[in-house]
């Protein structure tokens, strides 16, 4: 537990990481990025999420670290006439998602600027919570977890995903290490918290004390960066405070990317793990 990393965490999604979310919610959010007609970077994500979800209509559903709304509107259509409400740490995202979610004319889904850990969400007030990787930011996810399961109805189900430590073999793995680390993302205080937060099923387990039905499952989707090598590169390089880099290192990523291009964009695998609970 690391109760000091919570101001910093929401610094930094209120700073350069989630402007650079913000700016990118095609590539990191919606379930297709029409204006470059390729998938977006976690639509394989999202398929594995909501079917573990089982959002049905007139479900009641809290999206954790719901960042630009994508996952939250994918919500609000499963569950009409029903809700969702999408709540997020860093200001600009939920901003965006309310923009987002007006052009789409989505009339049931909300969105709060608020620390799923301590928020004090209406008691047994939601049917379904799901979150797309935000859960693992909490630097304290026993708190965080008691108090979603206060927010979840009885019987109500959790479900989210989480990053997996890639096998050697993990083509993700071996392309990412020689692409970026966490010196170069827009966001290392959260990186490191969440790169030692839920990776292991023993950690899951241990912060979902008070949820039966625990499981936790290993799923490898399909993660899409760019229509190609020079998109995907550029947007990698995008995560870099302070602006591009040499152009040798934008040479360099494109190499490392090309044998990953395909006839519908630059396609590498992500393994995450798909954690289902019940509050009891």
């Amino acid at each position: 537990m690391n109760v000091a990393a919570e101001p910093r965490r929401a610094e930094a999604w209120n700073g350069p990481a989630g402007a650079h979310r913000a700016g990118h919610q095609d590539r990191y959010g919606a379930m297709r990025c029409d204006a470059l007609r390729y998938d977006a970077m976690p639509a394989g994500v999202n398929d594995a999420l909501f079917g573990a979800a089982a959002v049905a209509p007139g479900d009641r559903v809290l999206d954790v670290g719901c960042g630009a709304g994508a996952t939250t509107r994918i919500a609000a259509r499963l569950a009409a006439p029903g809700y969702a409400v999408g709540v997020d740490v860093s200001a600009p995202l939920p901003a965006r998602a309310r923009a987002s979610t007006a052009v789409e004319g989505i009339a049931n889904a909300t969105y709060e600027c608020a620390d799923a850990r301590v928020r004090a969400f209406p008691a047994g007030g939601y049917d379904v919570v799901v979150s797309r990787g935000g859960v693992r930011f909490f630097a304290d996810r026993a708190a965080a977890f008691r108090n979603l399961v206060r927010a979840l109805r009885p019987g109500g189900r959790l479900a989210f995903v989480c990053p997996r430590p890639p096998g050697p073999e993990s083509e993700q793995g071996r392309a990412l290490a020689r692409l970026v680390d966490e010196r170069t993302g827009p966001d290392p205080v959260a990186a490191r918290t969440a790169m030692a937060s839920l990776s292991d099923p023993a950690r899951v387990r241990e912060a979902l004390a008070g949820y039966e039905e625990v499981t936790v499952v290993p799923v490898t989707v399909e993660t899409v960066w760019g229509r190609d090598v020079r998109d995907a590169a550029e947007f990698l390089l995008s995560r870099v405070p302070g602006g591009a880099l040499p152009a040798s290192r934008l040479a360099g990523l494109e190499e490392a990317l090309r044998p990953f291009h395909t006839g519908t964009g630059v396609r590498m695998r992500a393994d995450v793990w798909l954690v289902t609970a019940i509050r009891p």
